[in-house]
């Protein structure tokens, strides 16, 4: 149905629906959908719930993932992916552009967009995709002020603290952090860039009770592993972040090529997405019944 006149959309706020998927209980999936199509694809596929990416926001405008984008174009992603779908989304909020304040400026734009979740991470800008070298922290201290911030600002989005230390303060570290990061208000932790299961499982045993996402980004330092196998670890989300941005590239990629080197497009015609899959997926023929059942107005004639 359109979103427009939907007789099932949501009338739960987003972050209750998300904090309700983690506390029943399993791994809930959270595939990375970067714009209103993707997060379509995704719903038809059965996911309940998607995590829109900065790393994926950023390189679909052509941009590295170095902290440059505003509240104001995330929270544009962000009306795509929840209007979209109706799900609810797990938003990359970054280092939260800026310190307290901004971070309660950024909570309350998201959830004003229709975001469920976001986290924040304790990295300095410019920051780096979690699984480069040489990332510079925040001391656990500001960290811990910036998500107390997030906490004070919300009215129903679920707050993830995410920490990069593991990398240059090991697990001591990371875990004394993500301890002070749910002191400060956080409702789960994510560790980020864990490169063996040994590690991902010593992180939830010294984390008892508390929520932890995991990352399972590719050409990363992790591991593939599946779902299920994240679950027997002890992680009550997992996060695909960038994987439709890097299909559909690849696609594009290879169409401009084709392109280039035939001047036509017919090779490529079997691995497109037909008209007619487009129209059922966006749901065109529901808004033009839609539009047709809508009365003209009628201007009065003068008297």
């Amino acid at each position: 149905m359109p979103y427009l006149l939907s007789s099932d959309l949501p009338t739960e706020p987003a972050g209750l629906r998300f904090r309700a998927l983690i506390e029943r209980g399993g791994i809930l999936r959270l595939p990375g959908s970067h714009n209103g199509m993707a997060a379509l694809q995704a719903k038809a596929a059965g996911f309940e719930a998607l995590y829109l990416s900065g790393a994926a926001m950023t390189a679909s405008m052509g941009l590295p993932d170095l902290g440059i984008i505003t509240v104001d174009e995330v929270s544009f992603f962000i009306k795509q992916v929840a209007r979209a779908s109706g799900l609810p989304v797990l938003v990359d909020g970054d280092t939260g552009y800026g310190e307290a304040l901004n971070v309660m400026h950024m909570v309350r734009a998201f959830e004003e967009a229709g975001a469920g979740a976001v986290h924040l991470e304790d990295q300095l800008l410019p920051k780096k995709c979690g699984h480069l070298n040489d990332k510079k922290l925040a001391s656990a201290h500001d960290m811990a002020a910036k998500v107390n911030a997030a906490a004070k600002a919300r009215r129903n989005l679920y707050i993830v603290a995410r920490t990069d230390a593991a990398a240059s303060e090991g697990m001591d570290g990371a875990v004394a952090r993500a301890k002070m990061y749910m002191e400060a208000g956080a409702d789960a932790i994510f560790p980020e860039a864990l490169n063996t299961a040994e590690m991902f499982r010593e992180f939830a045993s010294r984390m008892p009770g508390v929520p932890l996402l995991a990352n399972m980004t590719e050409f990363g330092k992790t591991p593939f592993f599946t779902a299920a196998e994240f679950e027997a670890m002890g992680y009550r989300m997992v996060i695909w972040p960038v994987s439709s941005l890097r299909v559909a590239n690849k696609a594009q990629e290879k169409l401009y090529a084709t392109i280039a080197a035939d001047g036509s497009t017919k090779a490529m015609v079997p691995e497109m997405q037909t008209r007619a899959e487009l129209y059922a997926t966006i749901g065109l023929a529901d808004y033009e019944a839609l539009d047709a059942s809508i009365v003209a107005t009628i201007v009065p004639e003068p008297v």
